[in-house]
This record gives C-alpha cells, sequence and structure tokens, in this order.
C-alpha cells in the first residue's frame, strides 16, 4: 500500500520532496499557508531567483554544527541539481563566479514549473492552510515533513512554525538571528546619505578587532546601510549582536588608494587649485552627499579654500575615506532579511536522512534548520540538498 506523506509548507524545499515523492509512486499532499506556493521563490535574486551555485563547500554555510551539510551537499550538489532541471525543462545561465540562474532570468519560471510539474505528479496541495498542531499530523500520516523555513520575510509568510513542531518532540532550538540583511548604524550623519551608493571595502570589527573583509556596492539609507557588501557580512554582524558583542564596520571607499597617495592627492590638487574648497576637492573622488558626510563627521567647513587646506588636515580626510567608522546597533530585521540563522539543532537531526532524531517518520529540511548559507545560491542549494535526502529516506522506507 502507498505510504501517505504529508509535507508542511510549498517553497523550495517542500516543492522538490514532493515532487520527488510522488515521482516514485508515493501519495503526497503539500499544506501551505499562503495562497499560492513558492512565495520567497518568486522574490528571489530580485525577482531573478539565483537558484543555486557551482561551487559548493560546508564553507560557504554556517551553523552550530559545521559538518551536517557535508553529506547533503555531497549526494545532491550542483550536477545533481542541474541534471534535475534539466530534466523538467528547467535550463540554468550558469555566471563565471559559479552563480547559476534559470536561463529564463525569471523567479516565476521556476516556481510555475515546480509547481506544474507536482500537480501532474497528483501532489495535492491545500494552500490558504495553517497546520497548528503537528501530533495530530503525525497520527494521520505515515510520514510528515517540516518544510515551513525560516523566521526571514515575515511579510511572505516567514514564522517560526517549525521550530515550534520540532519543541513539541523536545527539540533544542538555536536562538534565530536574520542574515543577509540591511544594518542600522548609530550615527547622527548616515541618514543624510541616504540613496547613495558605491564600491567600498568594508571590514567588519566584532569586539573591535577585525573579523571579515569584502568588496562591493554599499547604499546608504535612513535607517543605515545596504548594499551587496553589507549582505555579505551580516550574518556575522547579526550573530555578534545576538550575543551582545560590540559590532562595528570600517568603510574604505577608495580601495585604489593608499593614506600616501590619497593624502598626496588632496594636497597636490589644493595647491594647483587654491580657490577650490574642499569638497570640490572630494567630488572628484566621492559622491557629494557621502563627501559631505566624511567633512560633517570630521567638523570640518566644506566651504574652507584649497590654500588652507594642509598636509595634517589631508590626511586626516585621506584616513576618514579608507577607514571611514560606523557603529552597528541593530539588523533590519526577520522582515527584511532574506534568510535566517539558528533554527533547530542538527544534532538532532540525521545528516543523511533528515530525520528527527527523538521522533520516526517525522522530517525536516531546508531553512528550518540551523543552517544558512552565504549569497549566491546557497541557501537554495541546501534546501534542495536537504529535500533530496528526505524524499529519498521516506521512498526506501516505503
Amino acid at each position: 500500500m502507498s505510504q501517505n506523506i504529508a509535507i508542511i509548507g510549498a517553497g523550495a524545499s517542500g516543492l522538490l520532496c514532493s515532487i520527488l515523492c510522488a515521482k516514485d509512486g508515493l501519495s503526497v499532499t503539500l499544506f501551505e499557508q499562503n495562497s499560492k506556493p513558492a512565495k520567497k521563490i518568486l522574490v528571489s535574486g530580485n525577482g531573478r531567483c539565483n537558484i543555486t551555485n557551482r561551487n559548493l563547500t560546508p564553507d560557504d554555510f554556517f551553523s552550530d554544527n559545521h559538518n551536517f551539510v557535508s553529506y547533503a551537499l555531497k549526494t545532491f550538489g550542483f550536477d545533481e541539481f542541474h541534471k534535475f532541471a534539466s530534466s523538467i525543462g528547467l535550463l540554468l545561465n550558469i555566471l563565471d563566479d559559479g552563480r547559476a540562474y534559470p536561463l529564463s532570468n525569471e523567479a516565476k519560471s521556476v516556481a510555475k514549473l515546480l509547481e506544474e510539474y507536482a500537480k501532474g505528479l497528483s501532489v495535492v496541495f491545500h494552500t490558504d492552510t495553517k497546520i497548528t498542531d503537528i501530533k495530530k499530523m503525525m497520527q494521520k500520516y505515515d510520514s510528515v515533513v517540516v518544510a515551513t523555513g525560516s523566521r526571514a520575510a515575515s511579510h511572505l509568510g516567514g514564522n517560526s512554525d517549525g521550530e515550534e513542531f520540532a519543541k513539541v518532540y523536545g527539540h533544542n532550538i538555536i536562538p534565530a538571528y536574520p542574515s543577509l540583511v540591511q544594518l542600522h548604524l548609530n550615527s547622527k550623519i548616515a541618514h543624510k546619505m541616504s540613496g547613495t551608493k558605491l564600491n567600498a571595502e568594508v571590514t567588519l570589527l566584532i569586539n573591535h578587532k577585525k573579523d571579515i573583509s569584502v568588496s562591493g556596492d554599499i547604499l546608504f539609507t535612513s535607517y543605515g546601510i545596504s548594499g551587496f557588501a553589507i549582505l555579505d557580512i551580516s550574518q556575522r554582524a547579526s550573530q555578534a549582536l545576538l550575543h551582545y558583542e560590540a559590532v562595528d564596520i570600517s568603510l574604505n571607499l577608495l580601495p585604489t588608494f593608499n593614506m600616501q597617495k590619497l593624502s598626496t592627492h588632496i594636497t597636490n590638487l589644493a595647491l594647483k587649485m587654491p580657490k577650490f574648497t574642499i569638497l570640490d576637492i572630494l567630488l572628484g573622488l566621492v559622491p557629494l552627499k557621502i563627501a559631505n558626510g566624511i567633512l560633517e563627521d570630521l567638523n570640518i567647513s566644506n566651504a574652507l579654500k584649497g590654500k588652507e587646506i594642509h598636509i595634517k588636515l589631508a590626511k586626516k580626510v585621506a584616513n576618514s575615506m579608507l577607514n571611514w567608522r560606523f557603529e552597528i546597533s541593530d539588523t533590519h530585521g526577520f522582515r527584511h532579511a532574506e534568510v535566517s540563522g539558528g533554527g533547530i539543532d542538527t544534532k538532532e537531526i540525521d545528516p543523511k536522512t533528515m530525520q528527527s532524531l527523538k521522533c520516526n517518520n517525522l522530517y525536516f529540511c531546508g531553512e528550518v534548520l540551523d543552517v544558512v548559507g552565504k549569497r549566491g545560491g546557497y541557501n537554495f542549494a541546501f534546501a534542495w540538498a536537504s529535500a533530496y535526502l528526505v524524499a529519498k529516506s521516506i521512498v526506501k522506507q516505503g
């Protein structure tokens, strides 16, 4: 007799798990709290869906149990997902840096293809259906898969339901924190630079010690700072804030300059153009709002003439442009986070099957677990890999 499988959550991991179980003849019912499946897929990659990454290693993921992802990535990594995607007509565009997008360059096509393929395999969809009683589900179905996602993107349905289900069976929960998220600055001038974007080198300091440095774009906002470089350091920053550590960033606005080269440039231009103001000189290097922000931060008049600029002042300005410090006061919260860290403690999950070690036939996959990846398709990669292991285990039992 065919097994009856319930999957809670029709996101990336839930959809793939439903397809793989149904392909092997199992009876699958998918429960989704939203009116449509795959809401997070639809907004991923700015609507383009960075679906996976060709370069997957355990070091691209963060968890209290670092080696947990190894078996999943080895068993259903990039090549295996690529093969599956091709089999359903989902062709990929793989960029030089390893990021992979659908050839259609559209997240909608990914969501639609997965949903239609699942329906074609007779997966039953129950949308607008929020599951609240996990014990009732366990009594009704042969196996239950929790693919509810995390607290991230609460406006798309992100919540802690999966953690609550796990608690019913005595699972430990690693405290959740937002990741791939914008950061708040403790600054009186940051908001004045809102809307200004540039490439910079960003160094994260935890308890005043250098943690990581990344290069990329930054965007000042009304609440603080955003941009790809900020998202890339946000996991470490958010985790440190959770543990009440001191968190700061240093911005190098001109990575191609060193201190000597930049201060010499400022003094030489001041000598050459004595009627130029310090603001005029900085405008050849950085956007207007940022130039004004630096000068205000240093308490230097933006009307100061070139003839009044001496080497000591030039060095002071140069130092600020190459090492501009801001205190991080908070993240922009779960609502604005693309993913979140923390979740169900993976020490209590079988890494080869994703089955609970506390309750037989209860499985967890995707973001509900204490696994969070870097930006660049890594979180989808773990969603696909963990869903595959769940389906393989359920099918084997059937």
